[in-house]
Formats: structure tokens, C-alpha cells, sequence
């Protein structure tokens, strides 16, 4: 863990957790396919004082009739998003179950010169076969497989991002000359069922890596920066956490909270006669702001953060903002990003040295 100071992070995917969310926000369903949606929601979040947005993400959309369907691409709304905010760490998810890693790598490395150094990457993966007939690709058939798939896109580009070595542009107008080629290199990756040559086609990212997220069972705790960890109860979560083998790590929260108009409960039901709220595995809370804060100080025991997945974020991130954020500040509880800090600085984690440059200076030395 990183210290006593809990990182909040939360995601901003449609209009909430709950799969009938949008009866209950406070717009018309055209109206989630905005940019003024999007920052509106992002604002919020920054103004919090939240470590990091998620953006949820995939080729098929969410959901299903009767409710609307539809959503932007993650790494489109984190551009917008990155464009309009100054201090929030921003993560897309990006399966990389079908997608091409070096396409992938490269959106990633722009959005992270976009947010001057707040990207993060969410890796999880496409299950669903009518995702392969979207890709035009055969189907990854089996958790294992799917496994792989998220290993060997996450391994280029990380190998991608290391390609450009810091000083790799040299912009010298006396010679001519806009990179040192010297600088640039091939990162070779033979995988199962690809091949990467390289180098990037995007400069190294101002973090060196991003910030790569994930749950462990899917992706090799040695490739992630931040674990995400399940459980029904605290003590779920601590054990897994415990076990998760990474730098930080994020406990996965629900919540449903009381408003002024309604008890978490009456929100929770209303909905339910519309359409089941998924039990996922995930702790979850449903009841008043004091009683999250109490869970939060709990949590913060056990985890350096938690990403909280409110049931309708028109009702429930106003209360997060006025009540939740504000108590565990009031008691020092969590950690709020600063105006010209990356996100890795944020998490406590280390800028990594380039593996090239570092490479070539071991052989040098000999």
C-alpha cells in the first residue's frame, strides 16, 4: 500500500451501474451521447476531488432492449475528457481480446500526451462471441485463451511505449533532423498467434508507462500497476488483496446512496422492476453517505484505493461530492491529485526507466 491516504476513483459509463440507470437520470437518453454529457459528469468527478475517471468499454453496446443502447469509444470520450479537465487521472477501457496491440498502444501514448501525463489504461476482455463477428476475427474461445490475448497486448505496449527513448526527438534545425534514430528501436515480439516489429508511432508517453489496471486472475499481476479486487465483504477484499501481488490496489465497490428524495433502498427497487442489478461478486453498499465513509476508512485498511460504480451517477455522485469526498477529507482519509501532477506521481508509483536506453547503458558500462 501506498500510505494512509485512500485514492477514489470512480466510473463514468453510461448513467450508471444499474442496467435501467437512465429512468433515473436527470436527461433524456439522447442526451448521453453528448460532449456536454461527458465533461459535465468529468467536472463533477474533478471537482470532488477524485483521483481517477474509468470510462467502461466494448465493440458490441451495453445493455439491451428495452433499455436504450449505445456509447462513444472510451479512448474518444478520455480525449474529450483529457482536453476539458486539468487534474483528474483519466482510464479508458480497452479490451485487447481483439484489437491490435500496436493500434491500441499508440491511442494510449496520445491520450497520455493529451492529459499531459494523467492516462491510465483499465485492460479487461471481449467475452462475448458476437464480438469476434464485429472484429472480423475468429473467436478466442476460453478464459485461458482470453488470458493470453490481454498478456501479450499488454507486453507490446508496454515494449511500444519503451521503443522512443526519452531524448528519441531532437526537433535540430542545424542538421535537419526531427529524431535520433539511434534512439528508436524494434521491439521484436513473437507472440502465440502474433508477431510486432516496431518501433511506436507516437513518442513515449510524458509517464514512461501508463498506468496499467486490471484483476490479476485476468491479466499477470507483473504487467499491472493497479490490481482490481473483488468481494462481497471487507474481509473478501482484504484477503484478495493481500494476495494480488501488484504495486496498488483497488477494491471495486457498488453504491447506492440516500438522497433527498429517496432512500438508497426505494432507489434500488424502483429500478429492480425494470431490470436486475447483476450480483458481479463485488462488495456493495446501499444506504446513507455516513455509512460509505465508515466503509471507505475500513477499506482503507486493506487497499490504496477503491473504484466506486454508482447506481445512477446523476443521483449518487452529487451525494458523493457534498457529503462522502468532503468527511474523508475532513478526517484525512483521501489523497486529491494536484494541478501539474501525473498520475503515476499521484499513486505513489515511480516514472520507470526506459528498457532500452537502460539496456545500452549496461552494455556501455562493459
Amino acid at each position: 500500500m501506498s500510505g494512509p491516504a485512500l485514492h477514489l476513483a470512480v466510473e463514468l459509463d453510461g448513467d450508471g451501474a444499474h442496467p435501467a440507470a437512465w429512468r433515473r437520470a436527470a436527461h433524456s437518453p439522447d442526451q448521453l451521447l453528448t460532449p456536454r454529457r461527458v465533461a459535465r459528469v468529468a467536472a463533477v468527478a474533478e471537482n470532488a476531488g477524485f483521483t481517477l475517471i474509468t470510462l467502461d468499454d466494448g465493440v458490441l453496446p451495453p445493455g439491451g432492449s428495452p433499455d436504450p443502447v449505445g456509447r462513444i469509444g472510451a479512448v474518444e470520450r478520455a480525449a474529450f475528457v483529457a482536453a476539458s479537465t486539468s487534474t483528474i487521472g483519466i482510464a479508458p477501457v480497452v479490451p485487447v481480446t481483439y484489437a491490435e496491440p500496436f493500434h491500441v498502444s499508440s491511442q494510449l501514448a496520445s491520450l497520455d500526451h493529451i492529459s499531459a501525463g494523467r492516462a491510465g489504461w483499465v485492460v479487461t476482455e471481449e467475452e462475448q462471441p458476437g464480438a469476434a463477428r464485429a472484429w472480423g476475427r475468429p473467436p478466442v474461445d476460453g478464459a485461458g485463451a482470453r488470458a493470453r490475448e490481454s498478456r501479450d497486448g499488454v507486453t507490446v505496449a508496454r515494449a511500444l511505449w519503451d521503443s522512443w527513448e526519452d531524448d528519441a526527438v531532437v526537433r535540430s534545425v542545424a542538421t535537419s533532423r526531427y529524431l535520433d534514430r539511434d534512439r528508436l528501436h524494434y521491439v521484436d515480439f513473437t507472440g502465440d498467434t502474433y508477431a510486432v516489429k516496431g518501433p511506436a508511432i507516437v513518442p513515449r508517453p510524458p509517464q514512461g508507462q501508463l498506468v496499467v489496471l486490471g484483476h490479476p486472475e485476468r491479466v499477470s499481476a507483473d504487467l499491472l500497476d493497479v490490481a482490481l479486487v473483488d468481494g462481497r465483504d471487507v474481509a473478501a477484499v482484504a484477503s484478495a488483496a493481500a494476495g494480488a501481488g501488484t504495486p496498488r490496489v483497488f477494491a471495486e465497490v457498488e453504491v447506492a446512496l440516500d438522497t433527498p428524495d429517496a432512500t438508497a433502498a426505494e432507489r434500488v427497487a424502483d429500478l429492480e422492476r425494470h431490470a436486475p442489478w447483476t450480483d458481479r461478486g463485488r462488495l456493495r453498499h446501499v444506504g446513507p453517505a455516513g455509512h460509505l465513509v465508515a466503509l471507505l476508512a475500513e477499506l482503507g485498511r486493506h487497499v490504496d484505493g477503491v473504484r466506486l460504480r454508482p447506481l445512477v451517477l446523476d443521483e449518487d455522485l452529487p451525494v458523493l461530492s457534498r457529503l462522502v469526498l468532503p468527511a474523508l477529507s475532513e478526517r484525512r482519509l483521501v489523497a486529491r491529485p494536484l494541478p501539474g501532477t501525473s498520475l503515476r506521481s499521484t499513486l505513489g508509483l515511480e516514472r520507470p526507466a526506459n528498457r532500452f536506453a537502460t539496456a545500452a547503458a549496461l552494455e556501455d558500462a562493459r
